[in-house]
């Protein structure tokens, strides 16, 4: 029998870490690419995931982006939110810039987190807290690279930050801990799994992360599209939150 795994965040952070092993194996097999690739990666990572909670967690919830949704998990206080392959369109391209999710809600809120980034690699965890780097003189806002939004562009320029276009929402919001960028702006849409593991490692990191009306995030709902974030430092938010309200 497998060794239970005490600690949520270690168990998130292991998770996390095969699972994007798994994906980079599946990858560099050199067998398939492009779209095919990405929908192969998604349904091995998943099938991982799925199997592994359920026997370290067998009384918890699970929602993922792959598997078929249940009733189930609505009446669960502790719900395993996952994104096998964030980012499928960068993974299929062999880019860096997907990700892997796990994320823990508990009682509807992100507590627990941790997101990979094979391709750096890195595993940016909620148990395990960096100091942010130092805020530069132009702001950057980080955006998705193939459908930045009209919003993410009008607040920036209104800020004068600069736009840094990339990948999964994995990867931006981990960009702003990382020091690539300090301001993550989504209104595009996006579904639970895009952002609970995210928020939860970002807010850990003592970042804001809300909707972009100000309103917390709240999982395990029933209708689990969540379709606006904000991710930022704190400074940042209230700037941000008010242009974002005025150009409405």
């Amino acid at each position: 029998m497998s060794a239970i795994i005490e600690s949520d965040a270690e168990l998130a952070a292991i998770l996390a870490d095969t699972a994007g092993k798994i994906a980079v194996a599946v990858r560099d097999s050199g067998l398939i690419d492009g779209k095919a690739l990405g929908d192969a990666g998604d349904k091995v990572v998943n099938a991982f995931l799925m199997r592994a909670i359920a026997a370290q967690r067998p009384d918890d919830g699970v929602l993922s982006e792959e598997s078929a949704d249940t009733p189930e998990r609505l009446g669960k206080e502790r719900v395993w939110i996952i994104d096998p392959v964030d980012g499928t369109r960068e993974y299929g391209e062999r880019r860096s810039d997907w990700a892997v999710h796990v994320g823990l809600a508990i009682g509807g809120k992100p507590v627990i987190g941790a997101v990979a980034l094979p391709g750096v690699p890195q595993v940016l965890r909620s148990d395990q807290v960096s100091a942010l780097p130092p805020v530069p003189a132009t702001l950057r806002m980080v955006v998705s690279r193939t459908r930045p939004g009209a919003d993410s562009k009008a607040v920036a320029e209104a800020i004068g930050a600069e736009l840094v276009p990339m990948g999964s929402a994995g990867a931006k919001a981990m960009a702003v801990i990382r020091g690539e960028a300090d301001i993550y702006l989504h209104s595009g849409g996006q579904y639970e799994w895009d952002n609970c593991a995210p928020a939860a490692v970002a807010l850990a990191h003592g970042l804001h992360a809300s909707r972009i009306d100000g309103s917390p995030l709240v999982y395990n709902q029933k209708d689990v599209s969540l379709p606006d974030l904000l991710i930022c430092r704190k400074e940042h938010a209230e700037r941000v939150l008010k242009l974002v309200a005025e150009i409405g």
